[in-house]
Parts: C-alpha cells; sequence; structure tokens
C-alpha cells in the first residue's frame, strides 16, 4: 500500500521536465501582458495579416519609440543606464539621426577589414578558453568576448586589453540575463563600464567624432547602450543561435566544414536561422498619427504597435518549424518570403545588416576549423540555456561511447534544469515588471524633457504623478 501512494508522487516528480516549464512560459505571458497594464496592437494579426506588416512598420506614422508607451519603462529598466540616449530608444529627429550617422561611421569599414578582424578576435578568443580535446561550454557566454573584442577595437581603433574585455561581457551578461529573466539586474556591474568609458572620453581617447547634442555623460551612455550591450548581446545570442544549430544538424555542419569558401549555402543556414530565431521576439513603435490603410481598421494616434517577428516569420511557409536551409535556394522566393531579420528599411533597420552576416561567416569558420559540435538540447527563440553544446577538437575526435554519454547529460541536464528555470523567471519576471511600472523612467523623463533631450521650461511638460 505503501508502495503504491508513492506511485503518484514519483511518477509527477519524473514527468516535470515535460510539462512545467512550457505551463510557466504561458503563465508568465499572461502576467506580462497583464501587469504592464498596455493596450496593443499587435501585427500580423486577424485585423491586420503578414501583408501588412511590413505597410505598417515601414509607415511614416510609426515611427515613435518611447514616449507614450508603456512597453517603454520595462525596456527602460532593463537597459539602464542612460536607456534615453540608446539609439533603439530615442525619438525620430535631429538626435536620433545624428546618433545613427554615428554608429553607422563606427561600423563602416570594408568587408575583407571586418571579416579579417572577427576571425582574429574568434580565434584569439577560442585558442585561450577552449584548451581542451573536448569541452562542455554555452555557446552565448563562449561568443560574447569575441563579440566584447571585436567592438572594442571598433570603437577604440587598438586591441581589447583583458581589463575591459572583463567590463564589456559583465555589462552585456547582466543586461542581457535580466531580459530573459533568469537574473536580477545589477547596476553596479553596468557602473564599472559607465566610468571606465568616462575616463576615455576625459583623456580624448575615443578616436570618433561622438554626437555633439550628448553630453560627456550621455556618449558614455551611447558607447555603453548601442556598442557594449546592444552590440555584443546581439551577436553572441546571432552566433549561439548558429552554432547551436550546426551542433542539432551534423549533416548542415559536415557540408559546411568541408566546403569552408561556401558562402551561398552559409547564407541559406544563416536566413533560416534567422527565420527559425530571429534575435528581436517583439519590436514596439507608437503611431504619432493616424494610419489609415485600405481594406484595413484605421489605427488611431497614440496606438502602441507591437510587431511579432517570430509569427511574421512563421507566414507563408507550410512546414514553418522544420529548420531546412534549402528554402533560400531559389532568389524568387527569398525575395518574397516574410523575412525581415534586420528590421525594415524605413523605419530604423539594424544599423549593423550589412556587419553582421559578414562577421558571423567569418567566426563561423574559425570555429568550424577548429571543432565538431554536438547538441541535443532544446532550442528556442529566447535562448535562457545560453546554448549548452560539446565542442571536440577535430584533430582528436571521441569515441562513439564517450559522446553518445555526453549527449545523454547534455539532454537530461538541460530539461532539469527547465524545472528551476522556468519558475524562477516567472518570479523575476514578474518583479521586474512591477519595478518597471514602479519607477516609470520613461514617463518620468519626458514628464521634464522634450523628445530632443531638451529639459522642459518649468511647468510646460505633463505633471509627472511620481514629482520630479
Amino acid at each position: 500500500m505503501r508502495a503504491r501512494r508513492l506511485v503518484l508522487p514519483a511518477a509527477l516528480l519524473g514527468s516535470l521536465p515535460y510539462w512545467l516549464p512550457r505551463s510557466v512560459v504561458a503563465l508568465r505571458g499572461t502576467v506580462f501582458a497583464r501587469v504592464n497594464g498596455q493596450d496593443t496592437l499587435t501585427f500580423p494579426s486577424p485585423s491586420f495579416g503578414p501583408e501588412r506588416f511590413t505597410e505598417v512598420y515601414g509607415h511614416p506614422g510609426a515611427v515613435g519609440r518611447s514616449k507614450g508607451a508603456a512597453l517603454s519603462d520595462l525596456f527602460w529598466y532593463w537597459l539602464a543606464p542612460g536607456p534615453q540616449v540608446h539609439q533603439e530608444h530615442l525619438e525620430p529627429g535631429a538626435r536620433y539621426a545624428e546618433v545613427a550617422a554615428t554608429t553607422r561611421a563606427v561600423l563602416a569599414g570594408s568587408g575583407q577589414a571586418l571579416s579579417e578582424a572577427a576571425a582574429r578576435c574568434t580565434a584569439s578568443v577560442l585558442d585561450a578558453q577552449v584548451t581542451r580535446r573536448a569541452s562542455l561550454v554555452r555557446l552565448r557566454d563562449l561568443m560574447m568576448p569575441v563579440w566584447a573584442e571585436f567592438f572594442y577595437e571598433l570603437v577604440f581603433r587598438e586591441p581589447c586589453p583583458p581589463q575591459a574585455r572583463r567590463l564589456i561581457v559583465d555589462n552585456a551578461d547582466d543586461v542581457v540575463s535580466a531580459l530573459k529573466c533568469t537574473r536580477p539586474r545589477h547596476l553596479g556591474r553596468r557602473d564599472r563600464l559607465t566610468r571606465y568609458l568616462l575616463r576615455r572620453l576625459a583623456a580624448g581617447q575615443v578616436p570618433h567624432e561622438l554626437p555633439r547634442s550628448l553630453t560627456e555623460q550621455e556618449r558614455a551612455w551611447y558607447l555603453q547602450g548601442t556598442f557594449f550591450n546592444t552590440a555584443v548581446v546581439q551577436m553572441s545570442e546571432a552566433m549561439a543561435h548558429l552554432l547551436l544549430v550546426l551542433a542539432r544538424h551534423p549533416g548542415v555542419q559536415r557540408r559546411l566544414a568541408e566546403r569552408p569558401a561556401d558562402d551561398a549555402y552559409l547564407s541559406q543556414v544563416m536566413n533560416e536561422t534567422f527565420r527559425l530565431y530571429p534575435l528581436f521576439g517583439v519590436a514596439h513603435r507608437v503611431a504619432t498619427t493616424e494610419i489609415a490603410l485600405p481594406g484595413a481598421p484605421v489605427i488611431p494616434q497614440g496606438s502602441v504597435l507591437c510587431f511579432s517577428y517570430p509569427d511574421y516569420h512563421a507566414c507563408g511557409w507550410s512546414d514553418p518549424e522544420v529548420f531546412r536551409p534549402s528554402r533560400w535556394t531559389d532568389p524568387a522566393v527569398a525575395r518574397e518570403a516574410h523575412h525581415i531579420p534586420f528590421g525594415v528599411a524605413g523605419n530604423r533597420p539594424c544599423p549593423a545588416w550589412r556587419l553582421a552576416p559578414l562577421v558571423m561567416r567569418a567566426a563561423t569558420r574559425e570555429v568550424l576549423r577548429r571543432f565538431t559540435l554536438d547538441s541535443p538540447v532544446s532550442h528556442t527563440r529566447s535562448l535562457p540555456h545560453r546554448g549548452p553544446c560539446l565542442l571536440v577538437r577535430r584533430t582528436a575526435p571521441l569515441p562513439s561511447g564517450q559522446r553518445h554519454a555526453v549527449r545523454a547529460f547534455l539532454r537530461t541536464r538541460d530539461r532539469w534544469e527547465d524545472v528551476w528555470r522556468a519558475p524562477l523567471q516567472l518570479v523575476l519576471g514578474t518583479g521586474m515588471v512591477l519595478a518597471a511600472r514602479r519607477q516609470r523612467p520613461a514617463e518620468r523623463y519626458f514628464a521634464t524633457h522634450d523628445t530632443e533631450g531638451r529639459p522642459l521650461p518649468e511647468g510646460d511638460g505633463p505633471r509627472c504623478p511620481f514629482g520630479g
């Protein structure tokens, strides 16, 4: 009888990895939507099909970014310090144009020079950090120092010292961990990088003309947010997705390793990776004017528009959940596909749209030249597990028995990590949403500043319910 009473609890415990994470993710989405308290229009949707997605996204009236959206408070909370000068969160106008032009200038360079820099940084990090015959790594963690070095070189035009790389990695890792709700934010880690950048600016050691409309403090925040936060995080996430795809599809990996110069096939693999695992989940914009489209409901001024990249990328395919690089073989199909990995040209496209594919190809070749990759873990767009993977030196392959044992370990660990990580994300995510609602960083900023960042004359701005 006692044994029977133990059967149900044991079965429930053993089944946790199969139902608990999925249930908590759904609950977290519900909590986020309700606690945030912002009515939005979502694209695509029954009212606005995929054919309207880019039309609305690129509309001249869909250019507001932070002012007037409760979602902005949450993103400003996550991106502190200095979210008010983060390029992605500036309102349209002269200030945004100046900052965007500066970013393009810093990222500029010949394709060959950029590729060589990415290959050099990748080789440096891999050779220093992966020294054994076989290593278990987290791909996002492995790639973060690579892009810390790469973007440091672009900003300062000199090799990245170890101390600076550590500051950049600590900052970027803290931001992305908070965004994934796997760890609360630690502003002390971020402030250390801010102070370092302020010292470099004061010494005249940034060899670029930075936006004149920004104060010295704001210039430090601009460099930190654009290059040492967003750029490092997004490139590390992109490479983690790409390498995890190769680890889970040995045939694709083998073809790329055997034909490293086949840019066409690698581009197809990258396109399919970006389609399935877009770096942006939802981009939000604010309608600055009424948007009237033929045959569609009128979108009122002030509406918050949420553009779901995963849903849009899934439209038009009979089997959108399947990884199939051959989708991109036909150029005509590629041109018509619902696919915007770097945004829409008419509305804040990613400034790295040209650079990212170049340097990702270079970094991928350096990884495949050294290692085979193997991983049986789950693969989702949010990548909360940071991409667990086995790297094995091509010159010293593991016996099949050892490889199978490692795969079994990775698979089991991944399932049980989800059991504790999913509730943790629910608790931390809810707490951060509530903190953002309480602090209202975007709302409070626009209560005292105009959209160009200028302080409002006393009494001219909307009254801020929190004071200040």
